[in-house]
């Protein structure tokens, strides 16, 4: 007996096709619309895109105004259609900008000093590109030299050690008079003992001052007695830096690459002061208060990113250190700098601290403005870098210390690399939120670039109702600009370091 068996004479019916995931079709089906919530929140977003960006793409480039030599080219009334953006105001004022008040004449320094910023900073940020340590050096060290006498202009009388030891030599005397003011204080006040006991530390800090600091009065005083002050003085810095770096280097003991680099060093500024001409009184002089626009937002933020960088990280070795005395003097100075305002730090260091400075010395108010930013700044990366410190793990020390590494190259060739390349995020928000603070020195006197473009809205050549929303959106895109580039920029560099770590 055969076995039964079945023979089917339809046709199977089709499946329906599985759902596309790929594309934009796919897209849409399973990260914009794929629940409710999902199909509320991209409508929601939608919407707002709609009554947001398009208005904005309709005001700055379709009804925008492109050309015209005075307000009347953005008066809807003169031209007969809805006015947009008035670039014509952006053109006109486009120098003063990025210039400020800088002198026509003299404004190929400040496009040379971006020039060489940029030749030097582009380079570095390649990672596969050779000689980084030239390179930084080149950024670090020597283009603030360079970048200040072409944008200040002047020579090299009254700089070097002759200025350097009348500087700290002044501020040494004026805490000493200082301490013995108080002294004489303490007699008659309430709190006399407490006065008597600051005024005899700072008396005795400014004794301990003037004895450091006699090698270099006495270079000083020997330098003066040459009929070329400038020359010696030339030398004699250009000596002491050599030898600085001589040592640095690690002195006979490391070979002499350490001697071959000073010497190099020593060739390179005497090499800088002839082409420049710094001996012989240099470029002429531009007054900080004639700087503005782009250039001074750019020499603040750059000013207080770079400087900040050392000061956090000398602060939070200090605030983890064992030594009572240094912790202290740490959490004092990060808590002080974190519990004011910047306007108050930049109020203090334009208006508030030649009144603690010696009678015959001054500081430039652009130089105040940087100092305040800086120290404001590094109580903040110091906090950002003690994060970084905390995560490291403490076998890491450890296991250096039996290797017979020392404190300093354990720190700088182990545990630092490690908690910054953790902390990149931080550091990178820090230096974002510092870019945009700037715009709080033209509280101070000093025009940034929101700054210059208030001073233009004061022309009554460009008096027009569109012209305040066209200036803000100019500097909204450069400032954009600046932000998403270092944003980008730390993605980048946090991908590459952390790419061990990928799966």
């Amino acid at each position: 007996m055969s076995a039964p068996f079945f023979v089917r004479q339809d046709l199977v019916p089709e499946r329906p096709a599985p759902v596309k995931t790929t594309g934009f079709i796919g897209f849409l089906r399973t990260r914009l619309f794929n629940t409710p919530t999902n199909i509320l929140v991209t409508i929601v977003a939608a919407l707002l895109l709609w009554f947001t960006v398009v208005p904005a793409i309709e005001f700055m480039l379709v009804d925008a105004v492109w050309t015209g030599k005075d307000r009347d080219a953005c008066l809807a009334e003169k031209i007969g259609r809805p006015v947009g953006a008035c670039w014509p105001f952006v053109t006109a004022k486009f120098s003063q900008f990025i210039y400020g008040f800088y002198p026509e004449p003299e404004r190929w320094r400040v496009n040379l000093t971006f020039l060489l910023a940029a030749v030097l900073l582009i380079p570095m940020l390649i990672p596969r590109l050779p000689g980084k340590s030239i390179n930084a050096g080149l950024f670090f060290i020597a283009f603030p030299v360079v970048a200040f006498f072409l944008l200040h202009g002047g020579g090299l009388k009254g700089l070097g050690v002759s200025w350097t030891a009348n500087i700290l030599s002044g501020f040494g005397d004026s805490i000493g008079e200082g301490g013995q003011k108080l002294v004489a204080l303490s007699a008659s006040s309430a709190i006399g003992p407490l006065l008597w006991l600051i005024g005899k530390f700072l008396a005795l800090l400014g004794t301990v001052i003037s004895w450091v600091l006699w090698p270099l009065t006495w270079l000083r005083d020997f330098i003066q007695t040459f009929n070329r002050p400038v020359w010696a003085d030339l030398v004699a810095t250009a000596a002491i830096v050599s030898g600085l770096m001589f040592w640095l280097g690690g002195g006979m003991r490391a070979g002499v690459r350490p001697l071959v680099t000073s010497l190099v060093i020593f060739a390179c500024i005497g090499i800088l002061i002839a082409v420049m001409g710094l001996d012989r009184g240099g470029l002429p002089v531009v007054d900080t208060r004639l700087w503005g626009g782009l250039l001074v937002t750019l020499v603040v933020s750059v000013t207080g990113i770079v400087s900040s960088m050392p000061v956090g990280i000398a602060l939070a070795l200090g605030r983890r250190s064992t030594i009572p005395l240094i912790r202290i003097f740490s959490v004092a100075f990060i808590e002080f700098w974190r519990g004011v305002p910047l306007i108050t730090v930049l109020f203090f260091a334009t208006y508030m601290l030649p009144l603690f400075l010696p009678g015959n010395f001054s500081v430039d108010g652009l130089v105040r403005a940087l100092i305040g930013i800086a120290l404001f700044a590094g109580a903040y990366q110091a906090e950002v870098i003690r994060g970084g410190l905390a995560a490291i793990p403490r076998g890491q020390g450890e296991a250096a210390s039996a290797l017979g590494l020392s404190f300093w190259k354990t720190t700088g060739l182990i545990v630092m690399p490690q908690a910054l390349r953790h902390v990149i995020p931080g550091l990178v928000n820090s230096f974002i939120a510092l870019f945009k603070d700037t715009s709080l020195v033209s509280i101070v006197a000093l025009f940034d670039l929101l700054g210059q473009l208030q001073a233009a809205f004061s022309d009554p050549v460009w008096s027009t109702p569109t012209t305040l929303f066209t200036g803000f959106a100019f500097t909204g895109l450069i400032y954009f600009v600046f932000c998403f580039g270092m944003s980008r920029y730390s993605l980048f560099v946090e991908n590459r370091l952390n790419a061990h770590r990928r799966n």
